[in-house]
């Protein structure tokens, strides 16, 4: 699997490298945020790895640019581990997070995560052909990674689908915040992380859904989210 990391720690990134090559990963860095979005568009990558802190433009810029033609999986890092860069990344569209202290385990198992989330699946794989999720007006395809409202393809990132399929194959049950971090995420997420939370407002924006009158998500006060049916 193709990695491009986009930072300016020329050493992290050979560290990176040397840890995630014998994984089955091929890796390639940038250390500029220019080059970098060129790269990140102009290729085909299975993830990204980005840096907010970059010399000329910062990550989030990057962010907006790859974001404008790809929905590659994007896994920003954060120097100083602040939250309102994790904010702003999840809302311009990062799937997660890393604090620049991360250990390459961690490293690892989020880009998995990121990866199979975004439907990457192996060849030797066995695979069954899973049925097309229609709710109302919302109709979405496992396979196909596509989701469509009212006849109008939606534009999603790999974490907001992986949401919103969730959601839907409960059909109509509510499903705890850390049943959604298990299912999607898959990994142990703070106590105190609201990338979830994000994450269903961004996707909430983009079904057209008020949180307060809810077409679609519906917010179970103390408990966690449910796809509802429109129709009843």
């Amino acid at each position: 699997m193709r990695i491009l990391v986009i930072d300016d720690d020329a050493e992290l990134c050979q560290l990176v490298a040397d840890y995630l090559g014998p994984m089955g990963f091929t890796v390639e860095s940038i250390h500029e945020g220019e080059p970098g979005a060129e790269a990140a568009t102009s290729e085909s990558w299975h993830a990204i790895v980005l840096d907010v802190m970059l010399p000329d433009i910062d990550g989030f810029e990057v962010l907006r640019r790859i974001r404008e033609k790809s929905k590659v999986p994007v896994i920003m890092l954060t120097g100083r581990g602040e939250e309102v860069d994790r904010v702003v990344g999840l809302e311009l569209g990062a799937d997660d997070y890393l604090p620049k202290t991360f250990s390459s385990r961690e490293l690892l198992a989020r880009l998995r995560a990121v990866v199979r989330r975004a439907g990457w699946v192996s060849e030797s794989a066995p695979t069954l052909p899973l049925k097309e999720i229609v709710i109302g007006p919302l109709r979405i395809n496992p396979e196909a990674h596509t989701v469509v409202l009212d006849d109008r393809p939606m534009e999603l990132t790999p974490a907001e689908f992986g949401l919103l399929l969730s959601l839907a194959k409960a059909r109509g049950r509510v499903k705890t915040r850390e049943q959604l971090i298990e299912e999607v995420a898959d990994r142990e997420w703070d106590v105190f992380d609201r990338a979830i939370d994000m994450h269903i407002s961004t996707l909430r924006k983009k079904l057209g859904d008020d949180p307060k009158n809810p077409t679609f998500i519906k917010t179970v006060r103390g408990y966690g989210y449910q796809l509802i049916d429109p129709r009843r």
